[in-house]
């Protein structure tokens, strides 16, 4: 059972320009059965679990040291396709904008609808939305079968914000997720965030990239 002190942490590693299809599968068994991932995006290394396992969201609530109802966590989508499953209806606008624009380092602030996890909505009832442009955790997003919840992964550092070093990741993270996938160096800079709540989106966070408006 995942989720627990008893499963050993996995190191896998994975090539984002042909990602193996029995270690996707394998990672996202592990987070079917409850458990949590850290694994390569378009910008930072991010920590995640499944939508729908409460029980993990609160470990990576526990890991990052902050209470489930309080943290901004966003969640990983495959593609666009399920995007009216989880938001409330959007204008045509915003959906041109995000179809611009994704796959890339963008998170899109948008309302969310009931089928939306209550610990996830906060207060605003939105929801951050991220297709990154990574083959290896969009690969095991499409195999999960539903999105990821992931929140960034950070450094200790004084300087440097994100942790961009698997391996580093690997060592500091040995006891508290159930396995990490090593695609390579990551970024430290993270996604630009846009929130698209209002008539007019607005940039809240400058990341790895401006978007096309």
């Amino acid at each position: 059972m995942y989720g627990t002190e008893n499963v050993p942490l996995m190191l896998i590693r994975l090539y984002e320009q042909n990602p193996s299809a029995r270690h996707v599968k394998m990672v996202a068994d592990i987070l079917r059965q409850g458990g949590t991932a850290i694994y390569p995006t378009d910008s930072v290394y991010g920590l995640g679990c499944d939508l729908f396992s409460s029980k993990a969201i609160d470990r990576i609530a526990q890991i990052k040291g902050i209470k489930p109802e309080k943290a901004y966590f966003s969640v990983i989508f495959a593609d666009l396709s399920h995007l009216s499953d989880f938001t409330l209806p959007l204008n045509n606008n915003v959906f041109k904008l995000m179809r611009r624009n994704l796959p890339g380092p963008f998170t899109f602030i948008l309302p969310a609808n009931h089928n939306v996890p209550k610990i996830l909505k906060g207060r605003k009832k939105t929801i951050g939305i991220r297709i990154p442009d990574n083959r290896i955790i969009l690969d095991i997003v499409r195999e999960l079968g539903h999105p990821l919840v992931t929140t960034s992964v950070h450094d200790d550092d004084a300087i440097l914000e994100y942790t961009t070093d698997p391996e580093l990741i690997y060592e500091k993270y040995g006891k508290m997720v159930d396995v990490v996938v090593h695609g390579g160096y990551g970024h430290n800079v993270p996604s630009t965030i846009i929130d698209c709540t209002d008539e007019e989106p607005v940039i809240v966070r400058e990341g790895l990239r401006m978007p096309e408006l």
